[in-house]
């Protein structure tokens, strides 16, 4: 077989599992929100947050805000970047989860949440417009990979969690995904 395919030899040998993989959920509402607080606490340099809206975070955890400005206070860079609502992609997502206008509204109700840590020294809030495939929760080397299901809410959509495991692996896409979005996004104003 390798003589008539010589690439075959030469080729990676397949993984059953990736060793960044900490953990894989069915859908997020089976994660505790407590376990993306713990995440969030324990970060030391960054703490990167792309979504829609994730309202959940600050309805299930209402000391969030607190929580993200005490660690910009310890020196982390703090980096939230929400869906703009009058955004098509946003728009058509809301559609394809037959959830109407109801992304639109969260989208909108996260900027609510959000918006007291505008002008926060280490905080930055964004919104962003892009085709989000996957909302990202970044905790220095660790991230929660909250992968989208065409017309299915968030909330029932799996979820890996991924440790950083050399350079090049699975963290850095995601990473680099979180950073291409976030250069495209814009600053949200203060009151």
């Amino acid at each position: 077989m390798h003589a008539l395919w010589p690439a075959l030899r030469q080729a990676r040998p397949a993984r059953a599992v990736s060793p960044e993989l900490v953990a894989l959920y069915d859908q997020r509402a089976d994660i505790p929100v407590s376990t993306f607080v713990e995440m969030l606490t324990q970060a030391r340099e960054r703490i990167d947050v792309l979504v829609y809206a994730a309202v959940f975070l600050h309805e299930a955890y209402p000391r969030l805000n607190d929580l993200l400005r005490e660690r910009a206070a310890q020196g982390c860079a703090v980096r939230v970047a929400v869906g703009d609502a009058d955004s098509p992609n946003v728009q058509q997502r809301g559609q394809e989860e037959k959830f109407g206008h109801g992304i639109e509204s969260r989208c909108r109700l996260a900027l609510l949440h959000y918006r007291p840590l505008i002008g926060t020294p280490g905080v930055e809030v964004r919104s962003h417009g892009t085709t989000l495939y996957n909302s990202l929760y970044r905790a220095d080397d660790q991230v929660m990979v909250n992968a989208h299901v065409w017309g299915v809410n968030a909330y029932g959509a799996p979820v890996w969690h991924l440790r950083r495991h050399g350079e090049g692996g699975m963290f850095d896409t995601y990473a680099q995904s979180f950073d291409a979005v976030w250069a495209t996004a814009m600053p949200v104003q203060g009151v």
